[in-house]
């Protein structure tokens, strides 16, 4: 060891396609004191395919050690160490473990670092559909129904879309936990076998999702789940005529827009409507496309 403070990496690895490692990553894998895996057999696999050899002394850190192994870790961070954090799929401490010797690292003042890589939250955002302005991230529901329940609850009104970790043979009650939680029309994606041979992402309501579910499902699978929509007691009528606005100059018809809109606060279209007219009125100018309006 060099007689000062090592660094922590926290290496991303492929979900699927070993493929989309991330350069660094080997030169990491290759040139560590320590290499942390979750699964050790894992990590071999991982090398072999991008025909690497670790140098360095490889350990066990999952669910079941990580508290036990932290402290051994830390005191070889504070001993020069460059230690290596890699897990099964995707990003450590995401859903994975990692948290608890980040935050021991920390407290030590010790160097804490990372190598990007794949991400199953990210990807599957990205391939929702779904809005991605804005979003969160709530891992893995409680396994007992109950739980579930209530944890769906605390988010139904949540407006940020929600982005999921579920067990293939827990999907389907998930699923339509979900449709009776935050409604069977909220729009999902169900996002299977990411960056794999078999990758699928079956979108549509969470009553429909639910009903494909029972079926059975196989593989990884990351839901996304559509925000709330806002209520009209939380849109005025000048936000309500604004977004008709930057619809029609996007290139909607007005008919479409108010309709687009009505449905995106939960409001009947006449009343998106009548707040147009209004707005045309009292700015001195009669509203197009007035007629036709179901």
């Amino acid at each position: 060891m060099t007689g000062k403070q090592g660094t922590l990496v926290l290496a991303g690895t492929p979900i699927g396609d070993t493929a989309d490692a991330p350069p660094r990553l080997a030169a990491e894998l290759a040139t560590a004191d320590i290499v942390a895996a979750e699964d050790t057999r894992r990590l071999r696999r991982l090398t072999q395919a991008l025909g690497v050899q670790t140098t360095g002394r490889v350990v066990s850190y999952f669910e079941g050690n990580e508290s036990a192994r932290t402290p051994e870790l830390v005191e070889a961070l504070a001993d020069g160490a460059r230690v290596l954090l890699v897990t099964d799929a995707g990003m450590p401490s995401v859903s994975d473990p990692g948290y608890r010797l980040v935050a021991a690292a920390v407290e030590k003042d010790i160097k804490v670092t990372a190598v990007p890589g794949p991400s199953a939250v990210l990807t599957a955002l990205a391939l929702s559909g779904l809005p991605v302005d804005r979003f969160c991230f709530e891992g893995f529901l409680p396994r007992k129904a109950g739980e579930r329940m209530s944890r769906l609850r605390e988010v139904a009104d949540e407006r940020r879309t929600l982005v999921y970790f579920e067990a293939p043979h827990r999907l389907d009650d998930t699923l339509a936990a979900m449709a009776e939680a935050f409604g069977a029309e909220r729009r999902a994606a169900v996002c299977r076998e990411l960056t794999k041979t078999y990758e699928e992402v079956k979108r549509g309501g969470l009553g429909e999702l639910a009903e494909w579910a029972a079926e059975g499902v196989r593989g990884e699978i990351t839901v996304v789940v559509e925000g709330a929509p806002e209520t009209f007691a939380e849109l005025d009528a000048d936000e309500l005529v604004r977004r008709v606005q930057v619809r029609e100059e996007a290139g909607e018809r007005r008919k479409e827009a108010i309709a687009a809109v009505a449905a995106e606060a939960g409001l009947p279209k006449r009343e998106v409507f009548d707040a147009v007219v209004a707005a045309k009125n009292a700015a001195g100018r009669s509203p197009k496309d007035g007629k036709g309006l179901s």
